[in-house]
């Protein structure tokens, strides 16, 4: 299972590209986003698959929400862990202490990889079965569309011209000078 062996290499998406990377959740999709972005391509509905992909959606809402008010709870944590301890104890303990406390905290973000998976599938599963036939493989052929359009999306962005297009020249001196970095900036550490 992807998960177990590399949770981080999931949830930042290293395979794709970086318009897909904006989008990802948890290592993938997020499922109301996929149905809001295919309920155009499947007209006509019915009014019943119509009422069963708004409740799809619903839910898929739902499950999101929780499965990411958990995972900011996990953030908040493994911080809270990590900014702990106290500089006047044995050092090496405390150290060794959080950081075996922190590896136990970031199991449990392969949990969340596997249930937004899991919820990943389902919403396939229910649009499967809401759908005719024909209406899912029109279904999965926009899902393509839409990863191709992104793909390209990245491709014209790397390849855009990297120097500032202004008009004004001033405003270009002034983002360059601000942009330039500061030789002293942390001189006092």
């Amino acid at each position: 299972m992807a998960a177990k062996s590399d949770v981080f290499h999931l949830i930042t998406g290293v395979w794709t590209t970086p318009a897909e990377r904006c989008f990802l959740w948890m290592g993938g999709f997020r499922p109301s986003d996929l149905l809001k972005t295919l309920l155009p391509q499947l007209d006509p509905l019915t009014e019943q698959q119509l009422v069963g992909i708004c409740n799809l959606q619903q839910s898929s809402q739902q499950a999101e929400e929780a499965l990411s008010q958990g995972l900011e709870q996990l953030h908040q944590s493994l911080a809270d862990t990590m900014a702990g301890g106290s500089l006047i104890e044995d050092a090496n303990m405390s150290f060794m202490g959080q950081m075996a406390l922190a590896l136990g905290k970031l199991s449990n973000l392969e949990g969340f990889v596997i249930q937004a998976d899991n919820l990943r599938q389902q919403t396939l599963h229910q649009m499967h079965r809401i759908l005719t036939v024909r209406q899912a493989a029109r279904c999965f052929l926009a899902i393509g569309e839409y990863h191709n359009r992104l793909r390209a999306l990245s491709s014209l962005w790397a390849s855009r011209p990297r120097e500032m297009l202004a008009t004004d020249e001033g405003n270009c001196e002034e983002i360059s000078i601000a942009a330039q970095p500061s030789q002293s900036q942390f001189s006092a550490f």
